[in-house]
């Protein structure tokens, strides 16, 4: 049975990623204060460990609390011996991660399938995108659309950079990174920006975040403990910005007003429920 969290998936600011090897480090995510684990089955763990990390994910997984941190579950890509040997794996097991991040992921045909073969085993799994080739790009509009929807997408900034011949810095991939915003904003759908991955430049951390929410994500991953503050700090509102936000939905749902010389309409409202969201705050309707 999956124990699914009570956060909305919006609220899930700053996402962990933590090897599979390593089971010892996975209580490390509640620790430092993240929003959610990411075990790895891929990019973090040798061929000659896959087998060892696949067994020690699904255990943990199978055994966790229903009070537990939201865990999502990166699989190796399906097209890979690998791949295939997780996915087999998880549906057998007792196992139910949160979310199930499908890496390469290029093909709205990949996530129906995989979200089928989820619903047939019985499980509550929700399908996350991870976005990083020039392919997944031009397929966008195709996996917003499809009969099964992702329930995100999560940017991966250095496959994506490779696949063009491009630096990780944030202006090569500005337009890749606004096409999966616009593509996620169209159909709903909720967008978490790549990791930042120079572990000791937490100002570049904190600068690169800020361009991330300002440009529409709702989140981002982080590939070392250390990294969650910085993430949450930006991202987490404050005070003053929740009693804005509970202020503009009050006048929005009386009709007409301002609040603070800004005229409120449906667009500014949906800002405001947006910020609720990110403080794990329902919005009053």
């Amino acid at each position: 049975m999956l124990h699914q969290s009570q956060k909305s998936l919006l609220a899930l600011k700053s996402w962990l990623f933590t090897p599979a090897t390593k089971s010892d480090r996975f209580s490390r995510a509640a620790e430092v204060k993240a929003d959610a684990l990411i075990i790895d089955l891929e990019d973090a763990v040798a061929p000659t460990a896959k087998e060892e990390a696949r067994t020690a994910a699904l255990r943990y997984l199978a055994d966790i609390s229903s009070d537990h941190l939201p865990c999502a579950l990166r699989i190796n890509s399906p097209d890979t011996r690998f791949g295939l040997d997780d996915l087999q794996a998880l549906l057998l097991s007792p196992a139910e991660p949160d979310y199930l991040i499908l890496p390469k992921c290029d093909s709205s045909a990949l996530i129906s399938l995989v979200g089928n073969l989820l619903r047939e085993a019985n499980k509550s799994t929700q399908v996350i995108a991870l976005i990083e080739s020039t392919k997944a790009i031009g397929a966008l509009a195709e996996m917003v659309s499809g009969q099964v929807r992702p329930a995100a997408f999560i940017f991966g900034a250095a496959d994506m950079a490779a696949d063009l011949g491009a630096e990780t810095a944030w202006e090569p991939l500005l337009w890749v990174r606004s096409s999966l915003i616009h593509a996620a904003a169209s159909a709903g759908i909720a967008a978490f920006d790549s990791p930042y991955f120079d572990i000791a430049d937490s100002e570049g951390l904190k600068q690169e975040t800020k361009a991330s929410v300002n440009l529409g994500f709702h989140g981002k991953c982080a590939i070392h403990p250390v990294q969650i503050a910085t993430i949450n700090e930006v991202l987490t509102p404050t005070e003053q910005q929740i009693a804005k936000a509970q202020q503009i939905l009050t006048v929005n749902r009386q009709g007409v007003g301002a609040v603070e010389g800004q005229m409120v309409d449906e667009a500014v409202a949906r800002k405001a429920r947006l910020v609720l969201e990110r403080a794990g705050i329902a919005a009053e309707e």
